[in-house]
C-alpha cells in the first residue's frame, strides 16, 4: 500500500526560509571579504563639514602602515545607498585597493541636509570630498593615489569633489571616473577647458542613458546619448580640454595620454550600449573601471578585469530576498495556527468559486484591462501633476509619487468592484471575507506588524553579523536607523489603501476556477498586477532603443526620465503581492492580512532606500 506523501507544514517552510537567509548572509559575506582576505568595517564618523557619514570601509590584507595601498572612494546615485556600489567595492578590494563606499548625505544612514544645499561648498560635494579627506589620513592608504568614482549623482559628487580639490592647497584626488554623468566641459566663458588638470579621468557614457550625454544642436533639439562619442563635448574631454574642431575624431575604449604640468595624464570614455541604471549591474562597466583604476593608480594585486566574483554576491543576495519573503509568509501561517491568532484561521482551505460565465466572465477581463489602462495613464500623465503638488512636509518625493499613484489605483479598484457588483450581482461580503469584525481586524493588524518586524529583524541580523543585506539590483532590503520610522508611518496610508484593495480584488472577487490547475488563476492575477508597469517599460524603452530618445522628449506629458527606472522594482513586487495575498487568503479567508503585511514591507523598503529631503 502506497503511503500518501505528507504535506509540508508552515513550520517546515519557516525553517527552510531561515536556512536560505543564513546561506545568503554567509555566501555574500564570503564573496565581499574575498574569502577572508578583506576586512569590512561599518563606519559612522563626523566629517570635516560637520555631518555624520555612514560608509563601508574595505581594507585588503596587503594594505598596511608599512605598505600603504592606493584607495578609491565610491558613491551611489540619487535615491540609492552605499550597498549599491557592491559590484565595484568587491572587485576593487580584491585587487588590493582600500575602498570606502559612502552613503551621500540625505541617503542611507548619513545625516540629512536642508533641501538644495547638497552641493554647497561647505558640504564638500555632498560628502564625497569629506570622504576623500578622511581616507587621506588613514595610515594604510597611499594619500598620493586616491581615486573617486560614482554612479549618476555619485559621479556628480566625484566631479564636484575634483572642482573643490582644484582650490585646495594640497590636492588629494589623483584619478576620477564618472559613471553615467558628464564632466564639466566649458568654463564660465563657454570655452573648452580641462577641469581635471593632470589627474587621470574617465567617463562611462551609456548609449541609452535616460539623463545625460546629450548636447544641444543648432536646431534646438538635443542629440541622442548613443551619439555622445561623436559630439564636441566628448571629443574636447578626450583632447584634454582643447577645442576639438578640425582634429581627428578620437574613439571610445582607448586610453589617451598627454603630459600635463609634467605628469602623464589619461583620458578615456567607455561607451557601453546599456541604460543608465544598468551601469551598476554590468560586468562590462566593472571591467572598464578596473582597467581605468589599474592604469591610473596601479592595482597592488594583478587580476584580469573580466575575472569578477561580485555576481556571486548578487546571487546570494537574491536568494536572501526569496528567503525573506518565504519567512514572512510562513511566519504568518505559523502564527495563525497559534492560540492568540486562532480565530483568524479559516476552518478549511478556501476553495475557488465556480468558473465565471456570461457577464461575470466578460466583466472580469474587461475590468482588469480597464484597471491596467487607468494605472498606465495616471502614472505617465500624473507624474508632473502629482510631483508638483507634493506638500513640503513630505520628505521623500519618489515615495510620494509612487504612493499617490498606488492610492489612486487602489481607490479605482473599489470603483470597479462596485460597478462589477451591479453588473454581475453583489457577493456576500461575509462569505468572501470582505466584512470583518473589529476584534478580528485588530488581530489582523497585530499579526501583520509582528510578521513585518520579525522579517526585518532578519535584515538587521544580516547587517550586524555579516555586513550584508538582501538585495537584487533595485530591489533592496537593508537595515536602517530610527529616524526613518516616522517617515515610514507618514507614507504607510498610501500603500495600505492600494495593497488592501488589491488583495480584496484578487481574492474576494477574482478567485474562481480557471483552467485545469488551481495555480492558473493566481498566475493570471499576478500578470494583471504587473501588466501596466510592464507595458510602460516596453513602450518607453522600445521608443528609446529605436529612436535614441525617450517618449517624453517627443511628448512632454509622457512621464519623465526617472519614472521608467522607478518601475523596475514594481514589476517584481506586484506579482509577488498577488501570490502572497492568495497564499494567505486561502488559509485565512482574510484579504486584509496580506494587504497590510505587503504595505508594511513595501513602505519600509521604499522609505529606507531613497533620498530624504529636509
Amino acid at each position: 500500500m502506497n503511503a500518501t506523501p505528507k504535506k509540508r507544514t508552515a513550520k517546515f517552510w519557516l525553517c527552510i526560509a531561515l536556512v536560505i537567509c543564513l546561506i545568503s548572509c554567509i555566501g555574500a559575506s564570503v564573496v565581499q571579504t574575498n574569502f577572508g582576505k578583506v576586512t569590512i568595517k561599518d563606519l559612522r564618523f563626523e566629517t570635516s563639514s560637520g555631518h555624520q557619514m555612514s560608509a563601508l570601509l574595505l581594507i585588503p590584507d596587503n594594505a598596511t602602515a608599512e605598505n600603504p595601498a592606493p584607495a578609491i572612494v565610491c558613491s551611489h546615485g540619487w535615491y540609492n545607498n552605499r550597498e549599491m556600489q557592491d559590484l565595484n567595492y568587491v572587485e576593487y578590494a580584491r585587487r588590493g585597493f582600500v575602498v570606502l563606499s559612502i552613503d551621500m548625505y540625505g541617503h542611507g544612514n548619513s545625516d540629512n541636509l536642508p533641501n538644495g544645499t547638497w552641493w554647497d561648498d561647505a558640504n564638500n560635494a555632498n560628502g564625497m570630498y569629506d570622504a576623500v579627506k578622511m581616507m587621506a589620513q588613514l595610515p594604510f592608504v597611499d594619500a598620493s593615489r586616491i581615486g573617486v568614482t560614482g554612479h549618476s549623482n555619485g559621479a556628480l559628487a566625484s566631479r564636484t569633489a575634483v572642482l573643490l580639490d582644484n582650490k585646495a592647497d594640497t590636492q588629494l584626488i589623483a584619478a576620477a571616473l564618472l559613471v553615467s554623468n558628464d564632466a564639466v566641459y566649458t568654463d564660465e566663458n563657454g570655452s573648452y577647458y580641462n577641469m581635471f588638470g593632470s589627474r587621470d579621468a574617465g567617463i562611462v557614457a551609456c548609449q541609452y542613458d535616460e539623463f545625460f550625454h546629450r548636447v544641444k544642436q543648432e536646431d534646438g533639439s538635443r542629440s541622442a546619448p548613443r551619439d555622445y562619442i561623436h559630439q564636441a563635448t566628448a571629443q574636447s574631454f578626450l583632447y584634454f580640454g582643447q577645442d576639438p574642431a578640425g582634429q581627428e575624431e578620437r574613439s571610445s575604449y582607448t586610453m589617451y595620454t598627454q603630459d600635463i604640468d609634467g605628469q602623464e595624464a589619461i583620458r578615456v570614455i567607455f561607451n557601453p550600449a546599456i541604460t543608465h541604471p544598468w551601469a551598476h549591474f554590468s560586468k562590462g562597466v566593472v571591467a572598464s573601471s578596473i582597467g581605468f583604476f589599474d592604469a591610473a593608480l596601479g592595482a597592488p594585486v594583478s587580476i584580469d578585469g573580466n575575472n569578477q566574483i561580485w555576481q556571486f554576491k548578487v546571487f546570494f543576495n537574491a536568494i536572501g530576498l526569496v528567503g525573506f519573503m518565504m519567512f514572512a509568509v510562513s511566519l504568518a501561517l505559523v502564527l495563525v495556527g497559534t492560540k492568540p491568532f486562532a480565530s483568524l484561521k479559516a476552518p478549511e482551505l478556501v476553495a475557488p468559486a465556480p468558473a465565471l460565465t456570461g457577464r461575470g466572465k466578460s466583466w472580469f477581463w474587461a475590468s482588469n484591462l480597464i484597471a491596467a489602462v487607468f494605472s498606465f495613464v495616471v502614472y505617465m500623465i500624473g507624474y508632473s501633476i502629482i510631483g508638483g503638488s507634493m506638500p513640503s512636509f513630505f520628505p521623500q518625493s519618489p515615495v510620494y509619487f509612487i504612493g499617490m499613484w498606488s492610492l489612486l489605483c487602489g481607490l479605482f479598484t473599489l470603483v470597479l468592484i462596485a460597478i462589477g457588483n451591479r453588473i454581475t450581482g453583489k457577493r456576500d461580503a461575509a462569505l468572501t471575507g470582505v466584512r470583518i469584525s473589529l476584534p478580528k481586524l485588530g488581530l489582523t493588524i497585530l499579526l501583520a506588524l509582528i510578521v513585518a518586524v520579525a522579517s526585518y529583524g532578519l535584515v538587521f541580523l544580516a547587517d550586524y553579523f555579516f555586513k550584508t543585506d538582501f538585495r537584487l539590483w533595485v530591489l533592496p532590503l537593508k537595515a536602517f536607523t530610527a529616524d526613518k520610522l516616522p517617515i515610514i508611518l507618514m507614507y504607510l496610508p498610501f500603500f495600505l489603501v492600494y495593497y488592501i484593495c488589491n488583495s480584496i480584488s484578487i481574492n474576494c472577487y477574482s478567485y474562481f476556477e480557471m483552467g485545469k490547475k488551481p495555480w492558473v488563476n493566481t498566475t493570471v492575477m499576478a500578470v494583471f498586477n504587473a501588466l501596466a508597469p510592464v507595458v510602460m517599460v516596453i513602450v518607453m524603452y522600445s521608443c528609446f532603443f529605436i529612436t535614441g530618445h525617450l517618449p517624453s522628449e517627443f511628448v512632454p506629458w509622457f512621464g519623465g526620465s526617472i519614472i521608467g527606472i522607478w518601475l523596475y522594482p514594481i514589476i517584481v513586487i506586484l506579482p509577488v503581492a498577488a501570490v502572497v495575498s492568495r497564499i494567505l487568503y486561502k488559509r485565512t479567508r482574510n484579504p486584509y492580512l496580506a494587504g497590510i503585511l505587503m504595505a508594511l514591507l513595501v513602505t519600509t523598503m521604499s522609505c529606507t532606500n531613497t533620498l530624504t529631503q529636509l
